[in-house]
């Protein structure tokens, strides 16, 4: 007998559904958009424990005829396609004929169904890829499908699901994504009877950022229109102060399709250059209409990713457009004034910084290090245990003094040449193993509040900071589920008292919000404590005074790594007198 065999079909349909069928969000995916090709203005999404016990959906579409419902669990069985030329103009959101058949086979499956115009319906279920005889249904025209016990038959990917808030994020991650691509469809979704989010039909796209995204998204919209040939763009961005630390806010959606695509996000970032910062990203809801003919959908298991005939166009036009609509707001960046330049009135009303007073309001054009550096009462730390990094400056006792240049670097004299110091990357450093170390001691400070403050997030970013709800109380920041998408915060790390408690929360969201595997214990710890410091640190841009400078570098041989900050920058440049000699040509 041969080695090489046909495999059984129910193995096949385990395969294939192991390329569609994720988890309960690619369940809900698939008949959404069921439903949405079939005419539905109305769907109602029902949940219990995250989609892994039952996801029910209820459209009122054309339904589906008698005669073709014993098709419905067969693969690639379909009515959107006849041939292969259908490939190149689809006008659907489904036409493989996988998505039943998947779903089916790893699945106990309930489908009832009424054709518009028919007396009454019809009754299917399938149970782990095993259709069942029609039975006669006596339900309202649409259709109506419940999933119940996903992976059932597949114990190995059912191990691999999350917690129920996670996997419920992920069913409302794509529940937005289909709300935003038809403005004029009446979304229902609940969970475990209660209601998650309901979208009316005459909510519009603005509307319904505000409800996913939060008021802060919806008041920072710019409007984007443009138009190149029988090309269309339409949509939103944000004003750049609404920015994020990751490229999850950015929804690109191609004839009501949403995509990625890297070289439309590359465009879009091009468009905001010189208005973000390095690693952060622009917010953006953006749709475009190209002919069928002009883009390939079917490039992808998942149908997420597309290929467009001429890329180079559509570059171009979201880069310009994004431009424009930029430009048309006149947004200037906000920088604020160096000392010489701030108004001598507002100067005068402060004293000049002492060494980091625990009471003295900061300087409007200086910003003071955190008194929170070392503990209160007691002198800036001593210099035990850690070598010193360049030969000859610390071994002599104190520094010499370094100069600021450019806000951003301090620059100081060395026995061999000139040290550089990036002003940021150091205090990054002191600051997490100063955090590090009281946190592994017990002795962190935690700054509580009277009344907890709810942050708004969406429900994937909300599930995800609850699930690292233990790691997060380690660090002081308390976190509790306030309904929806909203947490609210009841205590944060002393050491950020000067950074408000929506940018503390944003930081852990980018932080957790990774699209590869999700990150240990310990690593989700670290980047944490990174993200902290990185915070509660100087910023490049930010004017010292000549004490700060020196309580900077007295506290630079403190610590185990002073040559890179917590992400693996480096904190400081050597440039050896040997090597200015070379460039001055000096024998």
């Amino acid at each position: 007998m041969g080695r090489i065999q046909q495999l059984p079909a129910s193995v096949v349909t385990k395969i294939a559904a192991g390329e569609v069928i994720e988890r309960p969000a690619s369940v809900v995916k698939e008949l959404l958009e069921n439903s949405i090709d079939a005419g539905a203005t109305r769907i109602d999404i029902d949940l219990e424990q995250g989609g892994t016990e039952l996801i029910r959906v209820v459209d009122d579409g054309h339904g589906i005829e008698p005669a073709d419902l014993p098709l419905v669990f067969a693969s690639h069985a379909t009515s959107k396609l006849r041939d292969a030329d259908d490939l190149f103009r689809i006008g659907t959101l489904g036409f493989r004929g996988e998505a039943m058949a998947s779903i089916g086979g790893v699945a106990k499956v309930t489908l009832q169904s009424r054709a518009t115009g028919r007396a009454d319906g019809c009754e299917l279920l399938c149970d782990g890829g095993t259709p069942s005889a029609l039975r006669p249904w006596n339900g309202s025209c649409g259709t109506r499908v419940e999933v119940r016990h996903l992976f059932f038959n597949t114990p190995v990917r059912k191990k691999f699901l999350r917690t129920v808030s996670t996997e419920l994020g992920h069913v409302v991650e794509k529940v937005t994504q289909l709300a935003l691509a038809n403005p004029s469809l009446h979304l229902v979704l609940r969970h475990n009877d209660r209601i998650v989010h309901e979208v009316p039909a005459d909510a519009n796209l603005a509307d319904r950022v505000g409800l996913f995204f939060g008021r802060e998204v919806r008041d920072a919209l710019i409007d984007v229109a443009a138009g190149q040939g029988p090309v269309e763009l339409t949509g939103f961005v944000a004003d750049p102060a609404c920015d994020r630390g990751n490229a999850k806010h950015q929804y690109l959606f191609v004839n009501g399709r949403c995509v990625r695509d890297r070289s439309l996000g590359h465009a879009l970032q091009e468009a905001y250059r010189g208005l973000l910062m390095t690693g952060r990203y622009a917010v953006a809801f953006l749709f475009l209409r190209v002919p069928p003919d002009q883009v390939d959908v079917n490039v992808h298991p998942t149908k997420s990713e597309v290929r467009f005939r001429d890329s180079q166009a559509l570059y171009h036009l979201v880069r310009a457009a994004v431009q424009r609509a930029l430009r048309a707001r006149n947004l200037v960046p906000r920088l604020q004034l160096p000392a010489a330049e701030a108004p001598t009135a507002v100067v005068e009303e402060f004293p000049p910084a002492g060494m980091f007073p625990l009471s003295a309001p900061p300087e409007p054009s200086e910003r003071t290090i955190p008194a929170q550096l070392s503990v209160p009462g007691l002198a800036p730390p001593a210099m035990p245990h850690a070598a010193p990094s360049v030969p000859g400056i610390e071994s002599a006792g104190l520094p010499q003094r370094a100069i600021q240049i450019h806000d951003a670097y301090l620059v100081i004299e060395t026995p061999d040449g000139m040290l550089v110091v990036d002003q940021h990357a150091l205090h990054e450093r002191i600051l997490y193993e100063q955090l590090r170390r009281r946190v592994r001691d017990g002795k962190l400070e935690v700054q509580r509040l009277l009344i907890p403050e709810p942050i708004e997030l969406t429900m994937e970013q909300a599930a995800a900071i609850l699930e690292a709800g233990p790691q997060l109380g380690e660090l002081g920041l308390a976190v509790e589920d306030f309904g929806g998408g909203t947490v609210a915060v009841s205590s944060y790390p002393a050491l950020l008292g000067r950074v408000s408690v929506t940018q503390i929360v944003q930081s852990v969201v980018d932080v957790l919000a990774t699209k590869d595997r999700p990150p240990t214990r310990d690593q989700l710890f670290e980047r944490l404590l990174a993200t902290m410091a990185c915070k509660a640190a100087v910023k490049a841009g930010d004017r010292l005074s000549p004490e700060e400078i020196d309580y900077l570098m007295r506290l630079r041989p403190t610590v185990e790594d002073s040559h890179h900050c917590p992400h693996g920058r480096p904190t400081s440049l050597v440039f050896s007198r040997q090597e200015l000699d070379k460039q001055f040509k000096r024998g």
